[in-house]
């Protein structure tokens, strides 16, 4: 449990509009206030944005996710970030629970930005000290960042909740090869066997899957994990091989981020066999709620803890020793 102390009266924290309830959970398991923030959009569509308390010689933590509408929440979040480097904050972290341009990590087409990149050197032009952030879609996005950078991760939260069900015939299945490292320290962690299928995307929202590796006999249940749920292609695609393919008769789909973009929740719900869609709270998408059968762990104990680590000095690397001694140190992502 997440204890408070004098050495916390400099601690600062606001919030953009992004996800409010993640903000003042955090604060709530810190027991310190959510201030003020004012926020306004003139005629011309332009933003306006003041911090509602001096932040001269605080410790100043800024919440806000890059979720939809993306650019407003960016610009949100950079505003914000100056001002409190302009108005003689000791330190400034920005706090991205979801940080969504993580996807464009490279340049796979002629002529376009990594914006990734440019978004990572914009964080820090604006004036944060530190970023602390949940569940890249690419590692290397870590890379970007000029500053010091703590990438947390929800999957001792989510293992949790997992080991309360019954496990048994159940394969863990990883939709690509990219998130099959992730995929293996989740299914160690729930003494399940791994399969990683082999994905094909053709577009945002239309993916192919070829075959699923897997050396073993499917049993009558699965897990497919990823770190986030957008368009619900994948999830949709992989459900539909692992029913028709291989027998599998109920699905669990799991991710850090539910952005349930587009049409996911239709085409999520169509899925006879997904019995339960469980996700973390780095997105607040009220439309998720649609879901049938939707579960939501947070994940404001990781974030709050990574705050006070960093507010007092102390390393990330023990973030998770007090939910279960002995978890180990590389699930905490930190240094």
């Amino acid at each position: 449990m997440l204890t408070s102390s004098d050495s916390l009266d400099d601690l600062f924290i606001f919030s953009g509009e992004s996800n409010l309830p993640l903000a003042e959970d955090i604060c709530r398991l810190l027991g310190v206030p959510l201030r003020p923030t004012h926020y306004k959009r003139f005629s011309n569509d332009n933003l306006w944005i003041q911090l509602g308390e001096s932040v001269r010689g605080k410790d100043v933590y800024i919440i806000q996710s890059l979720s939809e509408p993306a650019q407003d929440h960016l610009m949100q979040l950079l505003m914000m970030l100056n001002v409190a480097k302009t108005g003689a904050a000791s330190r400034v972290t920005a706090v991205i629970p979801h940080f969504s341009y993580s996807r464009s990590d490279k340049k796979d087409a002629p002529r376009i930005c990594i914006t990734a990149r440019l978004v990572a050197d914009l964080i820090t032009q604006s004036g944060a000290d530190r970023v602390i952030t949940m569940a890249l879609h690419a590692s290397q996005v870590h890379g970007f960042f000029s500053i010091p950078l703590d990438h947390l991760t929800s999957t001792y939260i989510l293992s949790q909740y997992f080991r309360r069900r019954d496990l048994s015939e159940t394969v863990l299945v990883s939709p690509d090869t990219g998130y099959a490292k992730n995929a293996a320290r989740f299914a160690k962690l729930l003494n399940l066997p791994l399969a990683i299928g082999t994905k094909v995307r053709h577009g945002d929202s239309e993916v192919e899957v070829d075959d699923v590796l897997w050396s073993g006999q499917f049993g009558r249940k699965a897990i497919i994990i990823d770190d986030e749920i957008a368009t619900g292609g994948t999830m949709v695609k992989m459900s539909e091989t692992l029913r028709d393919r291989y027998g599998v008769e109920e699905i669990f789909l799991a991710c850090t981020h539910g952005i349930f973009s587009g049409s996911a929740v239709q085409k999520i719900n169509e899925v006879d066999i997904v019995t339960e869609v469980v996700c973390t709270d780095t997105v607040y998408t009220p439309r998720a709620h649609q879901l049938k059968k939707l579960h939501i762990e947070t994940i404001a104990p990781v974030l709050a803890e990574g705050i006070r680590c960093n507010h007092l000095g102390q390393s990330v690397g023990s973030l998770f020793t007090f939910w279960q001694e002995g978890t180990p140190k590389e699930l905490a992502g930190g240094d």
